[in-house]
This record gives C-alpha cells, structure tokens and sequence, in this order.
C-alpha cells in the first residue's frame, strides 16, 4: 500500500509498504478515507522529536472497517469509523478512569499510545491506505454510513476533541470570558468549544491573519500579537480586567511579536504563551494547556529547552491562585458527544479545513502546511 514516510528532517515521501495484517483477535483493518496532516506531525517532520526515519505518520484517521478480527464484536466489516488518536486497551486503570491517553497497556514502560507518532508504541500511522487497529471495538467510533460530515467526523480523530479538552482543563463555563493562545486548529477548535460552551467572550491570539479571520467568522476577538503586547490589548478592551479562564493551544514552538508569520526565521521563545496566560487570567482563574510540550527537544533554544525545563513565573501563579490542568486529550471522554452534535447539524469543525487533496500531494501539502502559505490551515489527505 502506499503511505506518507518520514525521510529525516523536512523530508516525506510517498512509498510502497507493506499492508497491514491482523495481529490479535481484537484487531480491524480499515481502508482510511480521510487522514489530517496535523501540527503534531510537523513537530517531527521539522526534525523537533527524536524520531527515526521509516516511521508511517498519520494519527487522525477515518475509513471504512475492511476486515475484523475473531474476538470484535460490536464492529463490523463496512462500518464507517474514526479513530481516536490514543490508542487504548479500554479496560487498564486509566482506561477505566476515563484517560484513555494515557492508556498503560499498549505502550509498554510509557502512559499513552497513538498512531504513527514517536516513542508512542508499534503503530504505523494513516497517511496511507489501510490502518491496523487493536482493540477495534474500544477504539473504533461508530458513524452514521455514507459520506456526510465526512470532513467533520474527520476532525473528531484529534483536534476537534483536544480543542474541546483545553476548554474542559480551563473548566469553561456559560457567560465567561476566555483567553486562547493560538489561532492554529487546535487554537480555533478550542475557541469554537468555548463558544459552544456558552462563553460570552473569546479573544483569540496569533500573528497570521488567515486565522486570525478564521476566528473572527466564529464570533470570536482576534488579537494580533505582532501589534502589540496581547495581554494590555484584552485588558484595555476589558477595563482593565483579565479573562476568567484562558487556553495554550501553541505549546512549545511559541514565538515572539515580529517573527515571520509564513516560514521565515523564527524568533522561538518556548516559556511565552504560559507567561502570558499567567498575566492574563485574573485572580482564581484557570488555566487549560492542551498545547504540546515534550520532555526531549533537540531543537531546542537552549540547554534547558532541549530537556523540555521552562522558566515560568510560578510566583504569579500562586499569588493569583490560578489553576491549571495540562495532558493531551482523552479523545474518548468527548469524541461520541461531539459526533452526535455534528450529526445533528449543530457544529461544523470543518470550517478550518483549507485543503483536501489525494495522498500522493502529501510532501508538498507537508512544506507548504509547514510554511504556512497559501493559506494551509489544516490538510486532510484522500487515500
């Protein structure tokens, strides 16, 4: 079959590799139909991981159940599915708790599974044609058949559920105000589900104006941070006062004001968003912070940095009494909600998608998402 293969840094090829086979009882072989680029992976295609070349990537996949193993049960060959990102057991301690991303079973010696991403277990990703998945019936969301919402049910695999996530880690409430740094897709998933969570203000923080237009046509308050310090900007239109929760939807690639918005150099400053968030949120706020940061980053701008250890101003964080809660998304806690509201035709998440286009365009979508030009918001590949 034909996949998206990382080469080595900026480099990924489309290549022939072999298909995947049952493995276990409890294992689906579907034919993937939609597979996102998302930032993550440009984490590792910029270098940024410790990721060896050969690996598969794709870890936000949907298709159409090909084949199942003798011990699935509740999913079917022709079912339509998406697939979280975690991949869980569904029946581990934490599993059972509902963190199904930080399942202690499919990783051996590590908290968390996922498709085609490093250190994250044996799983080729879905930038190709088929996908094997273990614990079909776990992991395996149900879908109405046909092809409607396919690029909405597409996004429910990861940034639809981690934009929500951030809101839930902030503890968003109706009539509240709210704070998301990043205007990516993770950043706009988040500033819809806080809208959708009955927010009466969100300010949404980037530099590159296709978002920051993109958050705008949701009802939310784009602030350009290259125009000025972003955290006066919301106070001044706040009189004064900071927002009740905020969100970091940037993570550790975070840049200052007047670095390159569309693939130049890139003024990096890992410790910014959290900083900012800190100054933002006023007093007993929380703090939602579904951004990506990594304990080993060989691209660092520092010592420190490299060994993912941040200087934050802890002090005013405790002098505030701001809460914060961090972790990558538990994608099953929200994605069968989310999916029902898709299906009822109240919120549509692919209103972020810029780009449809076969496999085969993936290493040009991948410079050209990594560049941000042309106004690549968020890719899904066809197979």
């Amino acid at each position: 079959m034909r996949a998206v293969v990382y080469k080595g840094p900026f480099e990924v090829a489309v290549e022939n590799v072999l298909d995947p086979k049952l493995q276990h009882p409890n294992d689906a072989i579907v034919k993937i139909t939609s597979s996102c680029i998302c930032g993550s992976d440009l984490h590792m295609y910029e270098g940024r991981t410790a990721a060896q070349a050969g690996i598969v990537f794709g870890h936000e996949n949907m298709g159409i159940i090909q084949e199942v193993g003798a011990a699935v049960k509740d999913r079917k060959v022709g079912d339509r599915v998406v697939m979280p990102f975690n991949v869980a057991c569904g029946f581990c301690k934490n599993c059972l708790g509902g963190f199904t991303g930080f399942c202690i079973t499919v990783n051996p010696g590590f908290a968390g599974g996922a498709y085609g991403y490093v250190a994250m277990g044996p799983y080729p990703g879905g930038q190709a044609e088929y996908l094997r998945v273990p614990f079909a019936d776990f992991n395996c969301l149900l879908l109405p058949s046909g092809k409607q919402h396919e690029a909405d049910y597409a996004l429910l695999a990861d940034i639809f559920p981690t934009g929500y996530h951030g809101a839930e880690l902030a503890g968003v409430k109706p009539g509240e105000s709210v704070v998301v740094f990043g205007a990516g897709p993770v950043g706009l998933m988040a500033a819809y589900s806080c809208l959708i969570r009955g927010a009466a203000e969100v300010y949404s923080v980037d530099h590159v104006k296709e978002r920051l237009d993109k958050a705008a046509e949701i009802g939310a308050i784009p602030i350009n941070y290259d125009e000025a310090d972003p955290v006066q900007q919301i106070k001044d239109r706040r009189g004064g006062l900071g927002t009740d929760k905020g969100i970091d939807a940037v993570g550790y690639q975070a840049t200052s004001a007047g670095s390159s918005a569309a693939g130049g150099e890139q003024d990096e400053v890992p410790n910014i968003v959290l900083n900012q968030l800190i100054e933002t949120v006023a007093p007993t706020g929380a703090l939602g912070i579904p951004g990506l940061y990594v304990p080993s980053d060989p691209g660092g701008v520092d010592e420190n940095a490299k060994k993912g250890a941040l200087s934050i101003n802890f002090g005013r964080l405790f002098e505030k009494g701001l809460r914060l809660g961090t972790g990558q998304c538990n994608v099953k806690q929200y994605n069968a909600h989310l999916r029902d509201l898709i299906t009822a035709g109240r919120p549509k998440p692919s209103f972020v998608v810029s780009h449809e286009i076969p496999l085969d365009d993936a290493p040009d979508a991948y410079v050209k998402f990594d560049k941000r030009v042309e106004g690549y918001t968020k890719v899904i590949l066809n197979p």
